[in-house]
């Protein structure tokens, strides 16, 4: 099946489900290759809290099966399968499925996120979203007055240990080095707060628990020594990789692979457009995803109507 479009998309969390709306709205007969796994990293989240709109949690999979519906409703064609080539050279652009499913696009919009790099334990996947978690912004709220973890030395584990400080009684940096790798500045201003303290030389083993994180157990990266560590909650900022790599470097990406736009989520491409966590390597919400789709589809209705 080969399909043609004014606008396709690429994606299925927030700033795709946003762009095929506002897509829709503006009768660009969006079509969305979101993968099999539509919903992106919200599906993996248990409450969200900080959704505008929803004065009680709502769970990610609930609110991306709301965005879903609500794409549906205006017509969106949903295919649920990968992305695996983007042929970008020439419009219309195409962009071809794991599936063998094809789809030219008059304009294009990438919204196909980032992943957290995680540990690959057992017991994380387990535990996700169970007091494990990738994101102090989105689930520090729920560990008040609780000891947690963070595991990692970087910038992101420092700002992730500092802003957890505003919710948890205890925050312990566990890294596998004797010093941090983050900036400077970021590493002096942990070293300062004394809700933080560290465990040097170490790597998590495993975390502790069946329903909930009670502990981590920890491997000493120098002396081998096996110990734990009581905790309730353990936060995983070891860094995030860019969907990026099947676009196989047609589009002008930063160093670390997120693509490159200029602030009206246009792309090096004309007609090319990048949405959410795939261009986004700083504040990664739900929140400013949606509001990134609701750009992209804009510029992308702009784009198209100049070419008519």
């Amino acid at each position: 099946m080969v399909y043609s479009r004014k606008l396709v998309i690429v994606g299925s969390g927030p700033a795709a489900y946003t762009a095929a709306i506002y897509g829709a709205r503006a009768s660009l007969e969006p079509l969305l290759i979101g993968g099999v796994a539509l919903g992106g990293q919200l599906m993996i989240t248990s409450d969200v809290e900080n959704f505008p709109g929803f004065p009680e949690p709502v769970a990610g999979p609930e609110l991306m099966d709301r965005m879903k519906r609500q794409c549906e409703r205006l017509g969106v064609l949903i295919v649920p399968e990968y992305a695996a080539k983007v042929e970008l050279g020439r419009v219309p652009f195409y962009v071809e499925t794991t599936e063998g499913t094809g789809a030219g696009a008059q304009a294009l919009i990438i919204a196909t996120g980032a992943r957290a790099r995680l540990l690959g334990l057992e017991s994380e996947s387990r535990l996700m979203g169970h007091g494990v978690s990738a994101c102090a912004t989105c689930d520090g709220f729920f560990f008040r007055n609780k000891e947690v973890v963070v595991v990692g030395g970087g910038d992101t584990a420092a700002e992730e240990a500092a802003f957890l400080t505003r919710f948890a009684s205890r925050v312990t940096v566990i890294h596998r080095r004797a010093e941090l790798r983050a900036s400077a500045a970021m590493a002096q201003r942990v070293k300062n707060n004394p809700k933080i303290s560290f465990r040097w030389d170490a790597a998590v083993e495993e975390i502790l628990g069946q329903d909930a994180v009670t502990g981590v157990r920890l491997r000493g990266t120098v002396d081998g020594k096996i110990s734990e560590l009581a905790c309730q909650g353990v936060f995983v900022a070891i860094g995030h990789e860019p969907t990026s790599g099947f676009l196989g470097g047609q589009l002008k990406l930063s160093p670390n692979g997120w693509i490159a736009t200029d602030g009206r989520c246009r792309t090096s491409i004309a007609g090319g457009f990048a949405a959410g966590d795939v261009a986004d390597s700083r504040y990664r919400q739900a929140v400013t995803a949606a509001g990134s789709g609701c750009m992209a589809a804009l510029e992308a209705e702009r784009y198209l109507a100049g070419r008519a």
